[in-house]
């Protein structure tokens, strides 16, 4: 797979540094997986488009992360593979919004206030975040996990 170029005047501005950064240690974890040739060259056409961005252009931040996001979304759907905690940070939201909101309007229509309905959220988030730990868990057991968050 192709690397990142060398950016040193990158370390002037410490949020496209830290993005930057965020992007070569994901391609580096990347490397020691089997991944399929339709997916190195989809890796390998977002690092050249990313590496022809110049440092101080406006947009080089967003790309970066946009870059980033897509190679993980990518890995995950054709191989399932995923960086730590993936599965924790989607199903917190997940758990908050499809069990908490409902919860927190139950808890508001028994007790007769329905200022009561943010008690869900945090009940929601609990059950988010187990299930997604146990996903993460399983996903580390089968070496699905890259060494990257």
């Amino acid at each position: 797979m192709k690397q990142l170029i060398s950016r040193p005047d990158i370390s002037k501005n410490l949020k496209a540094s830290n993005a930057y950064q965020s992007l070569g240690k994901l391609l580096n974890a990347l490397e020691s997986k089997e991944l399929s040739m339709e997916t190195k060259d989809f890796i390998n056409q977002e690092v050249n488009q990313l590496n022809s961005i110049l440092t101080n252009d406006q947009y080089f931040i967003k790309a970066t992360k946009s870059k980033e996001n897509n190679i993980i979304k990518l890995v995950e759907k054709k191989h399932k593979i995923v960086p730590k905690n993936y599965y924790k940070k989607l199903w917190m939201v997940l758990g908050m919004s499809a069990f908490g909101i409902p919860m927190g309007v139950a808890i508001g229509l028994i007790i007769g206030n329905l200022g009561m309905l943010g008690i869900g959220l945090p009940i929601g988030m609990g059950i988010g975040v187990a299930a997604g730990t146990v996903m993460d868990n399983k996903a580390f057991k089968e070496g699905r996990q890259l060494d990257f968050e």
